[in-house]
């Protein structure tokens, strides 16, 4: 059975007072109520733990043995209670987050950042994934929370809009366009066009695709071998242009540089949760809403 931890509790203010006027006075409860709670733990425990008269209150051998083990057990209990309602709230635990590669360089960090010095009680980590398989590992909680460019499908999760960033092309330095602070869609679509790999983001990859569709003449459009590289040497050479989201900006490998397109739509980063939240998933929330919020990512 387990013990009465209220009758206990007033039990070691009995104990330290060895008055049951003033150990009631202490608790806020009249002087019968306090000694009937007294006969229900003696009764719970078998024995006897006061010795009562009309002029003292002593401790028997086995009360004066509960007066010393008992507080370090409530305080364990008290702690366990504390662990149970700060999980609960999403305070304490393990958060696992997954983020495409455009969104570590910058978005991710800034929010894993966050959520690591605004909750000192949950251990965060965070690991580079593949854009497509991110949702699906929310869904299936391989993962509590992601981090995707672009409008990703997926069942089972539901999406947040955390940030939108602008979208240009990255160049050499040295390029004739490098020289205006926005470029036109047709004089990008000029010279050749080098995207990442489809497979690596295909929603992304048809968004960026999709702004050069019209242009006459066609654009020529490469794909990377390697999704992200942006470090080819035609591209440093001044030969083709890369279209990409603004986070290039403040990836720049040595010799380019990065200019918006005008006119042309924003790229979305989302944060990914599960359909059915909790209140850690809830937290997550808040502190990217809050996030945002700070770092203008996203318009007014």
């Amino acid at each position: 059975m387990a013990p009465d931890t209220v009758s206990l509790r007033y039990f070691l203010v009995l104990a330290q007072e060895l008055n049951f006027t003033r150990a009631a006075a202490r608790i806020g409860i009249a002087q019968p109520a306090l000694s009937a709670r007294v006969r229900r733990l003696e009764a719970e425990l078998g024995t006897a733990l006061l010795v009562r008269n009309t002029r003292s209150v002593v401790l028997t051998a086995a009360g004066a043995a509960l007066a010393e083990s008992a507080p370090p057990a409530l305080a364990a209990l008290d702690r366990a209670w504390d662990t149970a309602r700060s999980t609960a709230a999403g305070e304490l635990g393990t958060l696992r987050i997954g983020y495409s590669l455009s969104a570590g360089a910058g978005t991710a960090p800034a929010l894993v950042d966050r959520l690591i010095r605004e909750n000192s009680g949950l251990e965060v980590s965070a690991v580079p994934m593949a854009t497509p398989e991110i949702s699906a590992a929310v869904a299936d909680a391989r993962i509590d929370a992601g981090i995707t460019r672009g409008e990703q499908p997926g069942r089972g999760v539901r999406r947040f809009l955390l940030r939108r960033t602008r979208i240009g092309v990255q160049l050499a330095q040295h390029h004739p366009l490098a020289e205006r602070p926005e470029i036109e869609i047709a004089d990008a679509a000029a010279y050749p066009l080098r995207l990442p790999d489809r497979a690596a983001n295909p929603v992304v990859h048809d968004q960026l695709s999709a702004l050069f569709r019209d242009v006459r003449p066609p654009a020529r459009i490469h794909t990377s071998a390697v999704s992200f590289d942006m470090s080819q040497r035609d591209l440093r050479d001044g030969v083709t242009l890369a279209p990409a989201g603004e986070a290039a900006a403040t990836t720049q490998p040595a010799g380019l540089t990065w200019r918006p397109l005008r006119g042309v739509p924003t790229l979305a980063f989302h944060l990914i949760l599960p359909r059915e939240q909790s209140a850690l998933h809830g937290r997550i929330r808040a502190v990217a809403k809050t996030l945002a919020h700070e770092l203008g990512w996203l318009p007014d």
